[in-house]
């Protein structure tokens, strides 16, 4: 017979004083981390079209503002997006340095959607506020995904 503790079902393991009894924002992380490995699939993609058929990014006689490398910009993306892929994978293992990884993709994500505000309001929007739930919920909840 085992000794009765407040709060702590008599018939499951009892939970130390640091691990968070899961609630449902553990679907929250879980959606974030697909987004992740998502989105670093799409990167890895977009890197990988710019490595071998850079045409496909070039404009039109007006040209860019800033001189684009594509040889360049497409090993950054694949390379970012290899990152951000195993960062999301890893985010549903609940490790902690991808916790840290997503708080900073949704960050620079919220400062990018920004810069579009005007030219894409309502996709903008809407990018910006699933950016701060998953910031949220990674940071208040991601301590639960260890426990599911």
């Amino acid at each position: 017979m085992t000794a009765y503790s407040p709060g702590v079902d008599p018939e499951s393991p009892a939970r130390s004083a640091y691990e968070a009894e899961p609630s449902g924002w553990t679907g929250w992380i879980g959606f974030a981390g697909v987004i992740m490995v998502m989105l670093g699939v799409l990167h890895a993609i977009q890197g990988f079209v710019a490595l071998f058929k850079d045409e496909y990014f070039l404009v039109g006689k007006n040209g860019l503002i800033v001189n684009v490398d594509y040889t360049q910009w497409g090993w950054t993306q694949l390379i970012f997006g290899l990152v951000v892929a195993f960062a999301g994978s890893s985010l549903l293992a609940g490790r902690m340095w991808a916790r840290i990884v997503a708080v900073i993709v949704a960050f620079l994500s919220v400062l990018l959607n920004i810069g579009f505000l005007a030219a894409f309001p309502i996709w903008s929007t809407i990018m910006i506020v699933l950016d701060l739930l998953i910031i949220w919920a990674v940071m208040v909840h991601g301590r639960e995904m260890k426990s599911v």
